[in-house]
C-alpha cells in the first residue's frame, strides 16, 4: 500500500455554541437522526426535502432553470420543468446520503453497490505514480466516495463551506473514511499525495473564477475551467481516470464506474486539456442529468465580464 499522507486532526465543535449557530445545529441533529431510519424511509425523506426546496428556494431554482436551458436547449418547457423538479428531488436525497456518510459505515451498504472498471484503477495504482481520480459534482458525490472506500483507499480534495460549523462537521465526517482531506487550495498536499503513489479524488467542474482558468465549452457554452487538473497529472506523470457514480433509477442502489486511463493526457495545451475533461463530465451528466448539481452557477464567470453572466 502506498504511503498515506497526513490524516489531519478531527476538528472540535465546542466553539460553535453562540445562537447564530443554532439553526445549523438543528440541521446537523436532524441529519444524524435520519441516518438511523430504514433506508427506504431515508430516501422518502430526501425526496420530500427536494420537493420542499423546489418550492421554497426560488433563487436556486432560477439558477437551475438557467443552467438547464443553456445546456439542454432542445427541451420543451414542460420537459424542462420536469427536469428541474427531478434535480431538486435528487439534491434532497443527496443531503440524506451525505448525512449517512458522516454517521454510518460503508459496509452496511455494500449489497447496494455495483462496480465496473475497478481493474482500471487497480492497474493504474500498481504503476506507483499516483492516480488522479476525476469526478464531477453529482448529488451522489459524497455517497459515491463513501462506497468507493469499500474497495480503495484514497485522499480527497474539497472546497470549504462558508458556514464554519457545517464545514467542520463535514470535515470530521469525511475523516472517518479518507486518510487525508485536503483543502483544494492546498496544492502542495495534493501533489505530495500523488508523489507518494496514492489515489487523489478531484472534482474540477465548478466555476472558481478566472484565475488559473481557461474558457472552453461545457455543453457548448463558454465556461471558466480550472487548469489544475493538468498540473496535477504532469507533476508525477500520474494516471488520470474518470470516476462516475450514479443512483439507480428506483433509488435502491448505486453504480460506480471507472474509465480506462486517459491516453495522451495531458496534451501540453491547457485549453485542449480542459476541453477533454469537460467533455468527459458532459458525457457522464447526459446519462443521468437530474443527478448533477445544477444549482451551482457554472457559467458565472464569463470572458466578457459580469454583464455577460446568464443569472
Amino acid at each position: 500500500m502506498p504511503k498515506a499522507s497526513t490524516r489531519g486532526e478531527r476538528r472540535s465543535l465546542a466553539e460553535f455554541w453562540p445562537p447564530k449557530y443554532w439553526p445549523t445545529w438543528i440541521l446537523l441533529g436532524f441529519m444524524k437522526i435520519v441516518t438511523y431510519l430504514p433506508f427506504p424511509f431515508q430516501i422518502k425523506i430526501g425526496q420530500f426535502l427536494g420537493f420542499l426546496t423546489y418550492h421554497l428556494a426560488k433563487s436556486r431554482r432560477h439558477i437551475c432553470e438557467v443552467n438547464l436551458k443553456l445546456c439542454f436547449p432542445e427541451l420543451s418547457q414542460r420537459a424542462l420543468e420536469n427536469l428541474v423538479k427531478k434535480t431538486f428531488i435528487s439534491n434532497g436525497i443527496g443531503l440524506i446520503e451525505t448525512a449517512i456518510t458522516w454517521h454510518r459505515t460503508p459496509e452496511e451498504f455494500k449489497s447496494r453497490v455495483t462496480v465496473s472498471g475497478l481493474e482500471n484503477l487497480k492497474n493504474a495504482i500498481s504503476e506507483g505514480r499516483g492516480v488522479l481520480l476525476i469526478c464531477a459534482h453529482f448529488t451522489t458525490l459524497e455517497f459515491g466516495g463513501f462506497l468507493l472506500s469499500l474497495f480503495q483507499e484514497m485522499d480527497v480534495t474539497y472546497r470549504p463551506f462558508k458556514n464554519t460549523l457545517f464545514d467542520s462537521a463535514m470535515f470530521n465526517g469525511r475523516l472517518r473514511h479518507y486518510p487525508s482531506v485536503i483543502d483544494r487550495k492546498n496544492i502542495r498536499s495534493a501533489l505530495r499525495s500523488l508523489k507518494n503513489g496514492r489515489v487523489i479524488w478531484y472534482a474540477p467542474d465548478q466555476d472558481y473564477g478566472p484565475k488559473h482558468s481557461v474558457f472552453v465549452p461545457f455543453f457548448g457554452i463558454e465556461a471558466a475551467t480550472i487548469t489544475a487538473t493538468t498540473r496535477f497529472a504532469k507533476f508525477n506523470n500520474s494516471a488520470v481516470i474518470f470516476f462516475s457514480h450514479y443512483r439507480d433509477e428506483d433509488n435502491s442502489g448505486y453504480k460506480l464506474q471507472f474509465s480506462n486511463v486517459l491516453e495522451n493526457y495531458p496534451t501540453g495545451e491547457p485549453r485542449a486539456d480542459a476541453s477533454i475533461i469537460n467533455n468527459l463530465i458532459e458525457q457522464a451528466i447526459r446519462k443521468n442529468p437530474e443527478q448533477y448539481l445544477w444549482l451551482h452557477k457554472r457559467f458565472k464567470t464569463q470572458s466578457a465580464g459580469k454583464l455577460a453572466r446568464p443569472y
